[in-house]
Order: C-alpha cells, then sequence, then structure tokens
C-alpha cells in the first residue's frame, strides 16, 4: 500500500484555469439548454392550450353568413330582458343562430361546440339555465344540433340562454367556438335596433 499524499500538486493541464473554463462552458451549456429543455417539455400542453381556448376573435357583421367548422353560421336574434327567477341587476339573453350545414359530420366538426356572450370589455358568459324560460321553439342547443342527423344543405337553429349583469348589456355580443377551428372563434355584431 502507498499513502495518499494530501498536498494540492498543479496538474499537466493548467490547474485552476482549466477547471474556471470548464464551469463557465457548463454554465453556457445549461444557459441554452435550460430554454430548450423547457421548450419541448411544455411545447404539447401550450398547444393543447391553444386547441381549447377561443382566443382570436373573427369578427362578423350583422346578417351575414361565415363558413366556420364545415358549415355557414349567420346570427339569426339576439333579444333579451327580465324573465325566470333573476338576481337584481341581471338579464336573460336568448342568442340564436341559423346555420346551414355543409359538412354532415357534426360530431367531429363541431366537437365542443360553444356558446357565448362577450362585452366590449373582453367578459364572457357560457349558456346558463333559468328556471321558466326555454329555447324558442324549433331552437335546439349545440349538443342536441350534433347528434340531430342533419345532412348538407339543412338549415337548423341553434341557439342558447344566457345571464348577463345589467352593466354588460348594451355591449354584449354573440360568439361561437368550435374545437376543430379554436384557436379562432366567430364574434357577431349584435342586430341593428
Amino acid at each position: 500500500m502507498s499513502a495518499v499524499s494530501t498536498e494540492l500538486q498543479p496538474t499537466a493541464d493548467g490547474g485552476p484555469q482549466a477547471e474556471k473554463k470548464w464551469r463557465r462552458l457548463s454554465l453556457a451549456a445549461l444557459a441554452v439548454l435550460l430554454p430548450l429543455t423547457l421548450a419541448e417539455t411544455n411545447y404539447d400542453s401550450v398547444r393543447a392550450w391553444l386547441r381549447g381556448e377561443d382566443l382570436v376573435a373573427r369578427d362578423v357583421d350583422f346578417g351575414q353568413s361565415v363558413p366556420f367548422g364545415g358549415s355557414d353560421w349567420r346570427l339569426a336574434d339576439l333579444r333579451g330582458g327580465k324573465a325566470g327567477r333573476l338576481p337584481d341587476h341581471a338579464f336573460a339573453v336568448i342568442a340564436t343562430f341559423s346555420v346551414t350545414i355543409g359538412d354532415p359530420d357534426l360530431q367531429k366538426q363541431w366537437l365542443g361546440c360553444k356558446l357565448m356572450l362577450t362585452d366590449a370589455a373582453g367578459r364572457r358568459w357560457p349558456p346558463d339555465f333559468i328556471s321558466g324560460v326555454s329555447l324558442p321553439e324549433g331552437v335546439m342547443n349545440c349538443t342536441s344540433a350534433i347528434f340531430s342527423s342533419a345532412r348538407k344543405g339543412d338549415v337548423i337553429t341553434i341557439g342558447d340562454i344566457f345571464i348577463v349583469p345589467e352593466d354588460a348589456i348594451k355591449t354584449i355580443r354573440p360568439a361561437v367556438g368550435l374545437s376543430s377551428e379554436r384557436p379562432w372563434y366567430l364574434r357577431f355584431q349584435r342586430p341593428p335596433k
């Protein structure tokens, strides 16, 4: 056996200078590899988030028909008022759309169909249930329409009921989002008074 020396001996490769060089190179590699690793691991999550959210509005004039999700969508009516048992300073709103079916595979094209109301401040309201208020005769919601066996060229009426605060009633606009079209969604102008 031989004794181990505890004295620091200069090495043939440059000693402390070489160690400092390797530390700097390691930090530089970390600065490059860490953001690349984060980007790679989060890519699918960001992509799924973008596909699941209605982020980019396509504005549509009232009365105009626009292709979206394999069908042509047009805002048919937007009406509201006090009805049912509503909280103070709230209004019931019914938005209806006339849709001409293009691609009859609605279960694929309209998956994640979402009707909503938006206002000038960017707030959104999903459909709601109000006791004593129902959709007009012949109007179905998105889920019913998807499973309605509609054929190409059929015109169906889709709508839903919303509860909106009084301060937003003058600026609300109906909107439609579909998974097959996300992150884009249609935002319709209000009917003229």
